[in-house]
């Protein structure tokens, strides 16, 4: 099964060749699993999002097994539960691309959209994945707040928006206003590792939320 894209034009073809490593990795691991996703993971969320959520790549157990960003692995579980929170999603997270989950008024674009070895995409990967980030985000005027989930996500955004990284510092909760008028919060991502080792509680990640809401309220300058 597979959901729909908020942005199907945007989206790489199952099949996409542009990275040598990651097509090498997506074939092994269709052989050894040949009931998982395995490819391109498309994005996820409302067409008509203010919110753009910046990940990083597909889950081994999560998005690459099951198709959707976030879904079948311990992350989807803090993320999704905070986007419940924020009135961000509606329905139940029950880990399946099939429980009937949609978001509200925002979307996840995954910043390398297939999986990577190790969970570590190299920097040529993100930089030729770009064109389908850029694209999608094209596709979706009426995103203007953006929150980056981690570094590489951080910079991705960046770097999209034509920005000079050396000027736009990644903090967890740190705020930047991008070249090309989008607002970008920067968090921590919330994988397992983040979580169990104490570097992002659910309160830290709330925050991100609750701030980006607060932005979204307030009066244009």
């Amino acid at each position: 099964m597979r959901h729909e894209s908020p942005v199907p034009e945007a989206e790489a073809p199952r099949d996409c060749p542009l990275c040598p490593r990651l097509v090498a990795f997506r074939e092994e691991l269709r052989a050894k699993h040949p009931d998982w996703w395995n490819a391109p993971v498309p994005a996820f969320g409302d067409p008509g999002a203010w919110l753009g959520i910046v990940g990083l790549a597909p889950g081994m157990w999560g998005a690459n097994r099951t198709g959707r960003p976030f879904t079948g692995d311990h992350a989807g579980i803090l993320f999704y539960a905070t986007l419940l929170k924020f009135g961000l999603a509606e329905g139940r997270y029950d880990a399946r691309v099939d429980d009937g989950l949609k978001l509200k008024g925002c979307v996840v674009l995954n910043s390398v959209k297939c999986l990577p070895p190790q969970n570590k995409p190299l920097p040529a990967e993100v930089a030729t994945c770009r064109i389908y980030y850029a694209a999608a985000l094209a596709r979706l005027p009426r995103v203007r707040i953006l929150v980056a989930l981690g570094q590489i996500a951080h910079a991705n955004a960046v770097r999209t928006a034509r920005g000079k990284l050396s000027a736009f510092k990644f903090a967890h909760l740190a705020e930047h206003r991008l070249p090309d008028g989008r607002i970008l919060i920067d968090s921590y991502h919330c994988s397992r590792y983040n979580q169990n080792t104490g570097r992002l509680t659910a309160a830290m990640f709330e925050a991100v939320f609750a701030r980006a809401l607060a932005l979204r309220q307030a009066p244009s300058p």
